[in-house]
């Protein structure tokens, strides 16, 4: 049997806010349409701090920090990421367009991409989009999309909580880029 000693926090080597500010970002901007959990919000900035993320656009209802709530899970994830509230999520994808940032939604729709399938081109910026808890991401916006992504799943259920969908699929991208 291996003698695997768990690491303590001090042996990290967790880079300071601002070592982390001035760090080189993984070419990904996550962008939270109506996310409606305080919760899902921070647990998000947290997989953006972990994966170096450039920033995180905050849209419609989305909540914004400071709140308890968000920075419970976000673990001071707040103070690194980059982050930006945007009224409307349409307008911010084609805004984000027009600096030839390639739009991908997250969601179950026709002529999908399996996340497995998808190739990011090299010295290319993306924008993932991932939706409400319920009604997902916003058809107008699916439709104005580059690519949809769609995260297979082979069990009874026909979704994934949002804040697992963003450590799958910034995971898998990260991993390829």
């Amino acid at each position: 049997m291996k003698n695997n000693r768990k690491l303590k926090n001090s042996e990290l080597d967790r880079k300071t806010v601002d070592e982390f500010k001035a760090s080189k970002k993984t070419p990904l901007i996550i962008i939270l349409d109506n996310i409606r959990s305080l919760n899902n919000i921070g647990s998000v900035f947290r997989t953006a701090d972990a994966f170096l993320i450039e920033k995180i656009y905050l849209c419609g209802i989305t909540a914004t920090p400071p709140h308890k709530d968000i920075q419970k899970t976000a673990l001071g994830a707040t103070d690194t990421v980059n982050w930006e509230h945007k009224k409307d999520t349409l307008e911010l994808i084609l805004d984000l367009k027009s600096q030839h940032v390639k739009i991908l939604s997250v969601e179950q729709a026709e002529n999908t991409t399996m996340l497995h399938d998808f190739i990011p081109e090299s010295n290319q910026k993306y924008a993932i989009i991932f939706g409400n808890e319920v009604k997902g991401v916003q058809q107008q916006v699916v439709s104005e999309s580059d690519t949809v992504i769609e995260i297979p799943q082979y069990g009874s259920k026909h979704s994934l909580n949002i804040s697992v969908s963003v450590g799958i699929v910034t995971w898998d991208l990260f991993s390829k880029l």
